[in-house]
C-alpha cells in the first residue's frame, strides 16, 4: 500500500490510500493577497502567525508554507525568496508542531526552505518541464523528501486527461532514475474550473483512479480551483472533495478554516433584524447574535469543506468507529461547565437521599 511521510521534528503525517485525507493548509501565501504581501515585505509576520494558528486549529494536517512575494523594492524573487522562505519556515515551524509543505518556483527558495525545516517537508513541486526535472529532482533526493508532481510540461497545461497522465508518468519515470520511489511522487492531476469546463469533475475522478491503479501513487490538488468564479463556491468545494477522496485522492491543498463574519456583514443584519420589529435582548454580543441568526462565528473556525471530509473519512472506514467525527461535532464545553454539561462542576439532578 502507497504510503508517503511526511514529519515535523515531533508529528508523522502520512498520505496514502488507507489513511484518513490529508489536508494541506493553504493559507500562508502571498498571492492574490496584497496586504500580506505588503506585510511580508515590511518584515511584519502577524498574519502568518494567525494563519498558521487557525489552519491547525481548524484540522490541517500539513502546512503549505509559500514565499512567492514579489517585494517592490526588488523585484528579483531569486534573490529575496530564499531568506523570505527560511525565515517563514523557522516562524511557522516555531508557532505550530505540524509537518510542513516547502512551496516555491525558485529552486534556491526550495532550498533554503529544506535546510531550515525539522523532519521531512514536502516540496512543492516539480513538473514535467526538463529544465524544472533537472533543477528539482536531485534536491528531492538529496534532502530525501518527497515531492508534489504537478501534470504540467513544456507545452503547458493540456486539457486532454489522458496527456496529462502521461506527464504524471513521465515525472515519475524520471524520479526513478534519480532514485526516488514512487510512493515519494504526490502527484497533482491539475483540477481545471468546472464553470469554464462542463467535464473537469469527471476528468479529475477518472485522472485520480488512473494514478492510483497504474502508477500506484499519491495525489493532491488545489481544491477551490474547481469552484473558480461561481456563486456559492463552499457547496461545490463540499460535493467535490468526497467525490474525489471517492476516486482514490489522498490529500488536497486547501483553506481548511472559515474566515471570521466581517463586522459590516454583522452591522447589515442587525438593521434588517431591527427592521422586523425584533427586539434584541440587551448587551448581546456579536457572537451570540451571529449563532441566533445564522452568519457563522467572528472567530475562524473549521469550515465546511473540513465537515465534508471528515464524514467522508468515517463512510470509508479511514476513521473507525467514527471517533474523530464524534470529536468533530461535539459542542465546545462553555465556561462554568464541566465536559458533562454540569455547571460548577456539579454533576447534574439531585442526588437522592438515602432511605
Amino acid at each position: 500500500m502507497t504510503r508517503t511521510i511526511v514529519e515535523s521534528k515531533s508529528k508523522t503525517a502520512i498520505i496514502g490510500f488507507d489513511q484518513p485525507f490529508c489536508v494541506i493548509g493553504e493559507r500562508i501565501n502571498p498571492t492574490g493577497r496584497k496586504k500580506l504581501a505588503a506585510e511580508l515585505e515590511a518584515g511584519d509576520f502577524s498574519t502568518v502567525e494567525a494563519d498558521a494558528v487557525a489552519q491547525v486549529a481548524a484540522g490541517a494536517t500539513v502546512l503549505d508554507v509559500n514565499a512567492g512575494v514579489v517585494y517592490n523594492s526588488n523585484p528579483d524573487p531569486n534573490q529575496t525568496e530564499p531568506p523570505l522562505m527560511r525565515k517563514m519556515i523557522e516562524l511557522v515551524q516555531g508557532l505550530v508542531d505540524v509537518p510542513l509543505c516547502i512551496d516555491s518556483s525558485v529552486p534556491g527558495a526550495l532550498e533554503a526552505g529544506l535546510e531550515a525545516c525539522h523532519g521531512r517537508p514536502l516540496l512543492n513541486s516539480v513538473t514535467g518541464e526538463e529544465e524544472r526535472l533537472e533543477a528539482i529532482l536531485p534536491l528531492v533526493k538529496k534532502y530525501n523528501v518527497p515531492v508534489v508532481a504537478i501534470s504540467n510540461d513544456d507545452t503547458g497545461i493540456s486539457e486532454d486527461p489522458d496527456v496529462r497522465f502521461a506527464v504524471a508518468k513521465k515525472i515519475v519515470e524520471r524520479a526513478a532514475d534519480f532514485g526516488i520511489p514512487a510512493h515519494d511522487i504526490v502527484v497533482d492531476p491539475l483540477v481545471m474550473p468546472i464553470g469554464a469546463m462542463s467535464t473537469a469533475g469527471l476528468q479529475v475522478f477518472t485522472l485520480v483512479r488512473r494514478l492510483r491503479e497504474e502508477l500506484g501513487v499519491n495525489t493532491t490538488c488545489g481544491a477551490s480551483n474547481i469552484s473558480f468564479g461561481l456563486p456559492n463556491r463552499h457547496g461545490i468545494n463540499n460535493a467535490f472533495l468526497p467525490m474525489a477522496m471517492g476516486a482514490g485522492m489522498t490529500s488536497a491543498i486547501m483553506n481548511p478554516v472559515a474566515l471570521p463574519v466581517k463586522q459590516a456583514e454583522i452591522a447589515a443584519k442587525k438593521a434588517e433584524v431591527e427592521a422586523a420589529g425584533i427586539v434584541l435582548p440587551e448587551g448581546m454580543d456579536d457572537e451570540t447574535f451571529c449563532q441566533l441568526f445564522g452568519l457563522g462565528s467572528t472567530k475562524p473556525r473549521a469550515g465546511k469543506e473540513m465537515e465534508a471530509i471528515r464524514a467522508a473519512n468515517f463512510l470509508t472506514n479511514n476513521d473507525p468507529h467514527g471517533g474523530e467525527w464524534i470529536k468533530f461535532n461535539k459542542a465546545p464545553v462553555k465556561p462554568g461547565e464541566d465536559a458533562a454539561g454540569a455547571r460548577g462542576g456539579r454533576s447534574g439532578g439531585r442526588r437522592r437521599r438515602r432511605a
